[in-house]
């Protein structure tokens, strides 16, 4: 983020707005409902900010004269929305002089602050920002959120804060949560948003105290599959929960922005494995998400790809199980689908593959495997974590049976940026990959179906080649 988004309070604090147009005049108006004093300055005022000043008397100012430093004495804030650029310029210039937060309209380079996109449901305020990149797509998603809140939402937000110390006073920290998730979501809260006031008083009142009576609720756990990295690809049970979460326990290849998805305030713990150097061992993290739980709090233990397909998830739910903790699973899309849908892959055609085989790398070394099986035609083989043992897994097909010539593919990085899908023929494959210096996480793909690319939306004969995908 270029900018830390805040809510300013300007109460009865002095604002100057450099501009006597229908720009500052709207600017203007925005200042006057937060509470803010308001002084325009310019040397006219045209007819919108005529009629703004007619109708905020004390509260808005107009000073007859062109901008000087002096107007920014004693200021909270600075707008300039003056159509002369030099005055824009000279504005910006004596704020950042006088430590003034400075607002120039339709010049980000020269603001210290910019104007979010504004829903108004007060006290509900949602601000949208593009970081002055694109304000018109901003006020499109406005639009789109606009339609989705209720039009009472506000009122339902001042029926809550009015009642919020009685909840604080009469539930214990670990209930309160609970409490206001249960309303927000329950037919008291439909009721205020319809705006059918009758019994609400005593609805709120049976509620608060069936919450005083209940046993403090226990503690569950999530395992979620976080899908192969891009936070678009999160089903929305997924999102649900992790904005429940008290605490999120989370692997190596969760990428940064699916973690940003979950509860600001939520404890995030890392608990990744590497393929080399340190770890957490699987034990520890089954006793840490046993102790949350029993700690009455809501675990999410967030894994890449799904939990059930080479993350020890299974192993996780049967710890929890054993320790009679209640767990929800969600499934995500696993790295496998994720990295063939990037390729243009099908994992399955009609004509050319008939199964898929899911494959780890770490059993390579292992008889667990059956090569003559993996090697065998008309079907299509996906190896997770096998950058390292690529030559190995190559060799061992080769000697069970598979052609040089049987198309593979590794996707490095699926769904992420700098993505990259190196295409290849069996044979050749481990010599180009150390020649792109293909680094995990990447997934090999093997099998007749890589021999079919996109040719301007057409399934076409492939051609061996490196292709980078930004």
């Amino acid at each position: 983020m270029d900018y830390l988004p805040l809510f300013l309070r300007i109460e009865n604090r002095r604002a100057v707005v450099i501009g006597g147009g229908p720009v500052a005049a709207r600017k203007a108006e925005l200042l006057l409902k937060c509470g803010a004093r308001v002084v325009l300055i310019a040397p006219q005022l045209q007819r919108s900010a005529r009629e703004l000043l007619a109708a905020w008397p004390g509260r808005l100012e107009h000073q007859e004269a062109a901008f000087a430093a002096a107007h920014l004495e004693g200021a909270a804030l600075a707008i300039a929305a003056c159509d002369v650029p030099a005055v824009n310029a000279q504005v910006a210039r004596e704020a950042e002089a006088h430590g003034i937060p400075v607002n120039v309209v339709d010049d980000p380079a020269r603001s210290s602050f910019i104007f979010p996109a504004i829903v108004d449901r007060s006290p509900v305020i949602v601000a949208i920002g593009s970081q002055g990149a694109a304000p018109v797509l901003a006020r499109r998603l406005r639009g789109l959120i606009e339609a989705l809140l209720p039009a009472r939402l506000g009122e339902l937000a001042r029926f809550a804060g009015e009642r919020r110390q009685l909840v604080q006073q009469q539930l214990a920290p670990r209930a309160r949560r609970p409490f206001w998730e249960r309303l927000f979501s329950g037919p008291l809260a439909r009721q205020v948003l319809a705006g059918e006031t009758e019994g609400v008083r005593e609805g709120f009142a049976r509620a608060l105290a069936g919450a005083r009576a209940q046993a403090p609720a226990p503690g569950e756990v999530y395992l979620i599959g976080a899908g192969p990295g891009d936070p678009d690809l999160l089903t929305l049970r997924a999102l649900q929960l992790l904005q429940q979460a008290d605490v999120v326990l989370y692997d190596r290849l969760v990428d940064p922005a699916v973690l940003e998805r979950a509860r600001r305030d939520a404890e995030r713990v890392f608990v990744g494995k590497a393929p080399e150097g340190c770890h957490t061992p699987q034990e520890l993290i089954n006793e840490l998400l046993i102790d949350y739980a029993r700690r009455g709090l809501k675990v999410a233990r967030l894994k890449g790809g799904d939990p059930f397909i080479f993350g020890r998830g299974g192993e996780e739910l049967q710890a929890l199980a054993r320790a009679g903790i209640a767990c929800t699973v969600v499934p995500g899309i696993t790295a496998g689908l994720a990295a063939a849908a990037a390729a243009g892959l099908p994992l399955t055609h009609r004509e050319l593959s008939q199964s898929v085989t899911f494959v780890t790398g770490h059993a390579i070394g292992e008889d667990a495997l059956d090569w003559p099986a993996l090697a065998r035609p008309r079907q299509t083989i996906v190896f997770y974590m096998s950058v390292s043992r690529l030559a190995d897994i190559v060799i061992r097909l080769r000697a069970a049976g598979a052609p040089a010539q049987r198309p593979a593919a590794l996707i490095e990085r699926a769904s992420l940026a700098g993505q990259r899908i190196l295409r290849s023929t069996l044979a050749e494959l481990p010599a180009l990959a150390a020649a792109a210096q293909v680094s995990a996480p990447a997934l090999l793909v093997i099998g007749e179906v890589v021999a079919l690319a996109r040719a301007e939306g057409e399934l076409a004969p492939l051609a061996c080649l490196l292709q980078g995908v930004a």
